[in-house]
């Protein structure tokens, strides 16, 4: 099957065109006929090998988390769903696989596409709306009134981290460029920081929970504005090293600091889709690239640029990608 990976690490320009195996199904499994994928920040921190002392890979790599498309075939244990299903899922952190024209994972990572949203739309949700949820229900415990920063709102997750953190009931505030103000507002934030023009850590005011949904801000900085007995969860596990822990252990205020690694859970893409058909939660795609080696070169080079409003989605079946499933 046709994929789009690398071989060597390095810049955005060692993606290549690859021949891969297509996937085998095991009794759990869904094989998956991929209509559109996204691209993650994470992608190209894994094709630079700037994760390659704390994650191992095994070369040729193809990135993406994200599907959504046909169910092609299913294992003999599997019940929910069969071929024709219109799906998407997130892959497994550590063997990705979304760029390429079929991907399997287990029954238990799958959902029904959302009939609200077409192929592309719901492609660019799941890694990026499953950490937000997580990081916010579970690592953060959000309850009803809590206030909540979410750092870099205008990405892909901090934008789904505004509408999530909304919809379980807390006071948002928000942080972004300038360009990105409106955008933000449009959210639902209660209140929009730009952090070209605030210190967002020296304002005065305080948080129950920080997110920083980019991983840029170290503990150090942000407990300024952590309450006591607050917590920050941050995307950047590298934040979350011995010194940054222990500086958070010996915390006299017992602020927490957290890292997330997202896990693929299709309960958890049941709850989106609960909100989406209520029309309570959306997403924004900012480019769709076609499936192309060029186009992902293109797309991992924005994505680096840290520019990027919302999300990044590659279509592998153009006509089929801006269609939404019947029902």
């Amino acid at each position: 099957m046709r994929a789009v990976g690398f071989r060597q690490y390095g810049a955005a320009e060692v993606l290549e065109t690859l021949d891969m195996p297509k996937p085998s199904v095991d009794q759990n499994s869904v094989l998956i006929r991929v209509v559109a994928a996204s691209v993650n920040p994470s992608d190209p921190l894994f094709r630079s090998g700037a994760l390659k002392l704390f994650i191992r890979i095994k070369l040729p790599f193809v990135p993406g988390l994200d599907v959504a498309g046909v169910v092609e075939a299913v294992g003999s244990a599997v019940t929910r769903f069969r071929p024709g299903d219109a799906v998407y899922a997130m892959l497994p952190n550590t063997t990705m696989g979304g760029y390429a024209e079929y991907a399997a994972m287990p029954e238990s990572s799958v959902a029904p596409l959302p009939t609200a949203l077409t192929f592309s739309e719901a492609a660019s949700l799941p890694c990026a709306a499953m950490t937000a949820l997580q990081a916010l229900r579970d690592e953060a415990q959000l309850k009803l009134g809590m206030s909540v920063l979410v750092n870099g709102a205008s990405g892909g997750v901090g934008m789904f981290g505004v509408q999530i953190a909304k919809l379980l009931g807390a006071h948002v505030t928000a942080t972004c460029s300038t360009r990105n103000l409106e955008f933000v507002r449009g959210l639902g934030a209660d209140v929009v920081l730009d952090y070209t023009q605030t210190d967002i850590t020296a304002g005065g005011a305080q948080y129950d929970i920080v997110f920083d949904a980019v991983g840029v801000l170290p503990f150090g900085k942000a407990k300024a504005v952590i309450r006591p007995g607050g917590v920050m969860v941050t995307v950047n596990f590298l934040f979350a090293s011995p010194p940054q822990k222990f500086l958070a252990r010996f915390d006299r205020q017992r602020r927490q600091l957290k890292a997330l690694l997202v896990k693929p859970v299709g309960a958890d893409l049941e709850t989106l889709n609960a909100w989406i058909a209520a029309g309570k939660l959306r997403t924004t795609i900012d480019t769709t690239y076609a499936f192309t080696r060029e186009a992902v070169m293109t797309a991992h080079q924005y994505s680096e640029s840290k520019r990027v409003r919302g999300k990044l989605v590659l279509t592998l079946d153009t006509a089929l990608a801006v269609h939404k499933p019947q029902g």
